[in-house]
């Protein structure tokens, strides 16, 4: 494997650790009025569900406006000084993060996540550059490993975030302690790309043109890529259904099993384990048996299975037979997804394509927050699980009957 690639892995692997750490820390602030750092006034209960969504679609609907310009931008100057400056900004974005919850800033909190998302379109480029970098044949495995990074970012980031979180482990442990560490993690990998990563375009295209209001373009734009705009549109329906599940489901272990920021962080880095699992193990076995839209249909099918299936058990313990179901579905349509994807597309527009479907994923990402928060507030916590798991399996017949005849 190509050296440069780690650096790629590693970028990829920070992003993931950072919104894992968020996974324990955020119910404790919005969505658990008894947690001792919960920023509201605790009777308002209801008030903080609604924030929490609203605060958890910031992320991606910034996301949603910048992908695609960073991604033309990696298309101009090249992937490097985006990957640079992008990462400087997510550093910068944990350290407001932390200072709004050790003050209690609220607004502070809202401003972090605009600043994160707005930077953290470096996945799609980053994306790019692993494109670049392996050749087609290459390319699932090359994305499963990128996945598998993305797992050890999820086992790490819950876990540190419940860790480094609590005082019973050091006294001078608090919620806003793994945003301080998130960031100096963050600025090594940015001053690493600086000076040790090598270019990956063979071309830079100083000709393109860059849009500030281009996602709303790309919507529109999607359509004239005939070979993958089906993709986009499953793309768009799993990260929406997705995040339905993403949104609310650390709240439900937290009403339903009574789970503190340390369990809730032991859980997800479990999770983790089995989507590292599928993508070192699983599918590497399945690329070499399997076309990549051969296995996105009953990935999407089962995989929203599993997610219905996590409101089954009564006791905390039986999820844990539960997350292998889910896990290991949701580890194949990864690393198979992006792969198709890049197969798809021609070097010289794949950082607009995958900037394209950044966005794509990002919109779909920042709507069902606000509509979980308020479902959760007026309804209960596990419906917006519910809704998860109905669009993802739908998702699944979509791409079967309408997607794939496109992609054999």
């Amino acid at each position: 494997m190509k050296r440069h690639l780690w650096f790629l892995y590693f970028t990829v692997f920070l992003d993931m650790l950072g919104i894992g750490i968020l996974i324990p820390i955020i119910p404790q602030l919005l969505g658990e009025p008894s947690s001792p750092y919960y920023l509201l006034d605790p009777s308002k209960g209801d008030l903080g569900l609604i924030l929490l969504g609203l605060l958890v679609a910031t992320y991606p609907l910034a996301a949603f406006f910048a992908s695609p310009i960073l991604g033309a931008l990696s298309d101009k100057y090249g992937r490097k000084p985006v990957l640079f400056i992008s990462i400087l900004g997510t550093s910068a974005s944990y350290f407001v993060f932390a200072f709004a919850i050790w003050t209690g800033n609220l607004p502070l909190l809202f401003i972090s996540r605009l600043i994160d998302g707005a930077t953290g379109g470096n996945i799609s480029v980053a994306q790019a550059a692993i494109a670049d970098s392996t050749a087609p044949e290459e390319r699932t495995k090359a994305f499963g490993m990128m996945g598998a990074t993305f797992a050890l970012g999820f086992i790490l980031g819950p876990f540190l975030g419940g860790v480094l979180s609590s005082p019973s482990i050091l006294p001078f442990f608090s919620a806003s302690t793994p945003f301080i560490f998130s960031g100096v993690l963050a600025l090594a990998n940015a001053f690493s790309i600086r000076f040790f990563f090598r270019e990956s375009i063979s071309e830079k295209h100083p000709d393109r043109k860059i849009k500030m209001l281009a996602s709303f373009e790309n919507i529109a734009k999607a359509r004239k890529y005939e070979n993958i705009r089906g993709l986009f549109l499953v793309s768009f329906l799993f990260n929406f259904g997705f995040s339905f599940f993403t949104s609310f489901f650390n709240v439900y272990l937290t009403n339903k099993f009574g789970f503190s920021s340390v369990q809730i962080g032991n859980f997800f880095a479990y999770v983790g384990i089995w989507i590292i699992i599928t993508q070192l193990v699983v599918v590497r076995y399945l690329a070499n048996k399997f076309r990549e839209a051969d296995l996105l249909g009953p990935a999407y099918i089962m995989t929203g299975i599993g997610l219905m299936l996590y409101l089954v058990p009564q006791v905390w313990w039986a999820l844990l037979f539960v997350v292998p179901i889910a896990s290991i579905p949701n580890g194949i349509q990864q690393a198979n997804f992006s792969s198709l994807l890049t197969k798809r597309t021609e070097e010289r527009v794949r950082g607009e394509v995958l900037g394209i479907g950044s966005s794509i994923s990002s919109l779909g990402q920042s709507l069902p927050p606000i509509f979980a928060g308020l479902i959760a507030a007026a309804i209960a916590s596990f419906v917006p699980v519910i809704l998860a798991s109905l669009i993802i399996f739908t998702n699944g017949f979509i791409f079967i009957y309408k997607v794939k005849k496109a992609h054999v």
